[in-house]
């Protein structure tokens, strides 16, 4: 038996990959569950949106890497992260304007919202596609690895080696930083309370004369700034292609149901809950077991639950269980 190549092993195909999917799923939630803490509906558009920011930020990174500009040992999106958040800012406050403020004003149904929302979703993802096709566009340059498999085995002496890529690492700390600041300013700030003010009671909040167009404003500003930040994170982790971005609006919204829609704490939780179930469902651990195991009672085959290609069924089941069991979530719904 060898604990510790075992160890090594989850951790290279598991818990470091679960751990920076987990961190962009719980950005992704946690713009879901502040929209529908403060608009009070599902926002379907969230995914197309995301890559149409992201889009925007792998511009301006090519125009920066075109000038010559590059950001050192890490990636030159970072300084094109203002432009996206920017264009997703003006892009989101200009849907609220001619689509969704009508809806809100007349008090019109969450399901008339939902299918307004369908109808952005479906027009950013033409103007995605149209801005950078359909096919796959990779934009991560600077240092591409901390340390790499060979270096680790060269430096413990481990059969199993271990590589850690510098977008795992600014994902967890990017994201890490982000629910800081937005946990911050929901509980410290004046215009954070009275967001939370407006999402616990609206009547209650606009006559203690808290502004209603205001704290739309900035629920906007708030969840498009993590939209493109998701995104961007996601994009540099992987590649950047427009329909894997509305594919993981099934993840999103299972991690923000699964923790509780409304609350944060349950949207972040959510997110590592449903990565770390995917990567481990669908991964093959006999190279795990055979170092945990006896010589001569390795297991013969890939002792793998399902397919790869079949990690979104794993985040199906998810939700389903929780609308069966507990549709209120981990943290029962709780509002900002």
């Amino acid at each position: 038996m060898d604990p510790l190549n075992a160890i090594v092993a989850l951790s290279n195909f598991v818990l470091v990959p679960a751990l920076a999917y987990g961190s962009q799923i719980a950005l992704g939630a946690l713009g879901i569950t502040l929209i529908f803490s403060i608009l009070r509906f599902a926002h379907f558009a969230h995914g197309d949106i995301m890559a149409f920011g992201t889009a925007f930020v792998i511009l301006g990174t090519w125009g920066l890497q075109a000038m010559g500009i590059s950001f050192g040992p890490l990636p030159t999106a970072l300084l094109a992260l203002p432009l996206g958040i920017a264009v997703i800012i003006g892009y989101l406050l200009l849907a609220d304007r001619f689509v969704y403020r009508f809806y809100r004003k007349v008090k019109a149904k969450p399901l008339t919202l939902v299918m307004a929302a369908l109808g952005v979703m479906f027009v950013t993802n033409g103007l995605t596609r149209l801005l950078m096709g359909p096919g796959e566009r990779r934009f991560d340059d600077g240092q591409r690895f901390l340390f790499t498999v060979r270096e680790f085995r060269e430096w413990t002496g481990l059969a199993e080696g271990l590589a850690l890529r510098s977008s795992q690492v600014l994902t967890v700390v990017v994201a890490l930083v982000a629910m800081g600041l937005l946990f911050w300013f929901l509980n410290r700030t004046r215009s954070g309370k009275s967001m939370r003010a407006y999402s616990d009671n609206e009547d209650l909040a606009l006559l203690s004369g808290i502004n209603p167009d205001r704290v739309v404003v900035i629920t906007w500003a708030i969840a498009g700034t993590l939209m493109v930040l998701a995104g961007t994170l996601y994009g540099l982790d992987k590649s950047f292609r427009p329909f894997t971005y509305f594919q993981l609006l099934l993840p999103f919204f299972a991690a923000a149901i699964l923790g509780g829609l409304g609350s944060p704490a349950g949207a972040i939780v959510g997110g590592y809950v449903v990565a770390f179930a995917e990567m481990g469902i669908t991964y093959a651990w006999r190279r795990v077991l055979v170092h945990l195991m006896p010589e001569g009672w390795e297991p013969t085959t890939m002792m793998q639950v399902l397919p790869v290609d079949y990690k979104f069924a794993v985040t199906f089941g998810i939700l389903v269980l929780v609308l069966i069991f507990r549709p209120t979530g981990i943290f029962r719904g709780k509002t900002l």
